[in-house]
């Protein structure tokens, strides 16, 4: 079967940040943590069906800043949550932490509780860059906050950073990556600002490094962190040997995945009439997998689903957290599957596609012939590499799965 996770968001945070376009909330007063805690137990309830006897294969806290949360209330929702589905035996559960909201003993409680990986909003360690881009803390705080982690017992930790900010010198990036690296992560995410619509930074538009000053910085960043035993294996996340993301390694397998919270969404595939799902109304499209599929003939559904985006509605009682449904039509769907697999610098393989999608290898030859022809991807009747300039152009790669 599938391997499904689970995605809690939590959409608050101290400050919203200039940058930041996900559903995240200044905070105007003090968070409704116990109402909110019930409310994700009650949508958590309402996707059981979805599960279908499955294994949750990892759970993720994001947000918004999930570490405002007390370790009681993240506690109290993770064994309501056990008590109700089944974990993977050693499941990674991983939460979002933003260094100026912790100290070691909130780490300890979320040690406790169950956290067993954390993901630490470092973005800088140089002050004028964190204040550029609202961070509330500084670089010292950063840094505290790691070894506080460490000190709870967590071994197992991403470094979050950001690089190409808003006036940054080679060195100024350069010198972030090697004050992370001295704290030993096993997982660092790296990776280069962008402008996107619906923020205060593309509204009033910072100063960048010039595109000269980008390829430099990522050259001799990535050079860097192979040089200290890490794996680039994703376009913005570097590992030391089994220290990937399992959670996120799901989502770039095309695996399926519950979203509970404000603004969360899911992708869940199932067999046809065997949930109620399509009896709603809700859908977008009625569009079934019915054409290229494989050997075994089982007609299925994938289908996204996402929750309702502002807290006070998703918090009313009187409204459904649910805010649309759409089954993926079949002919989208080997564009939807290479958007996620071409994430990851790794070979493609015909088992996983036709698994994931229930289409056959066959059909991708028309998107395969004309890739190939630009010199984007090779592939052959069991797999597919991209080039070197297929990941250098992963926009114009993918641009062909959406032609036919």
């Amino acid at each position: 079967m599938i391997p499904i996770s689970l995605y809690i968001h939590f959409p608050w945070c101290i400050q919203k940040c200039p940058y930041c376009d996900f559903n995240s909330h200044a905070l105007k007063q003090n968070i409704p943590e116990e109402v909110y805690v019930q409310r994700l137990i009650q949508d958590f309830e309402e996707s059981l069906e979805l599960l279908q006897g499955r294994e949750i294969h990892s759970i993720f806290m994001g947000g918004g800043t999930p570490s405002l949360f007390s370790p009681a209330a993240i506690s109290y929702l993770l064994n309501e949550i056990q008590r109700r589905a089944k974990l993977k035996p050693q499941a990674e559960i991983s939460l979002e932490a933003n260094p100026g909201t912790v100290d070691e003993s909130r780490f300890k409680g979320f040690f406790e509780a169950g956290i067993n990986r954390l993901s630490i909003g470092v973005q800088s360690f140089n002050a004028n860059h964190l204040k550029t881009l609202g961070r509330i803390h500084d670089g010292e705080r950063a840094k505290l906050a790691i070894e506080a982690a460490q000190n709870a017992g967590f071994k197992n930790f991403n470094i979050d950073l950001m690089h190409g900010l808003p006036q940054q010198s080679l060195e100024e990036a350069i010198s972030d990556l090697q004050t992370a690296l001295s704290f030993a992560p096993p997982h660092l995410s790296w990776y280069q600002l962008t402008i996107e619509p619906n923020t205060v930074f593309h509204k009033t538009r910072p100063t960048l490094p010039v595109d000269d000053i980008l390829a430099d910085i990522q050259e001799a960043g990535e050079n860097l962190l192979a040089q200290n035993g890490f794996e680039h294996y994703e376009i913005s996340a570097f590992a030391k040997p089994g220290h990937e993301s399992q959670h996120n390694l799901n989502y770039w397998q095309f695996g399926d995945y519950l979203g509970i919270g404000a603004g969360a969404h899911g992708k869940v595939t199932y067999p046809v009439a065997t949930i109620s799902l399509e009896k709603e109304n809700h859908f977008q499209s009625s569009a079934t997998i019915d054409s290229q599929m494989p050997q075994n003939n089982i007609l299925i559904n994938i289908c996204r689903i996402n929750k309702t985006r502002q807290p006070k509605d998703y918090l009313d009682l009187q409204k459904n957290m649910v805010a649309g449904k759409e089954i993926i039509a079949a002919e989208r769907l080997p564009f939807e599957f290479m958007m996620n697999a071409m994430r990851l610098n790794r070979v493609i393989k015909r088992e996983l596609f036709e698994a994931r999608t229930h289409l056959t290898w066959e059909s991708l030859t028309p998107y395969l012939t004309q890739a190939a022809a630009k010199n984007l991807i090779v592939y052959d009747h069991d797999q597919i590499i991209v080039t070197e300039i297929g990941r250098r152009f992963l926009n114009d790669l993918l641009e062909i799965f959406l032609a036919f």
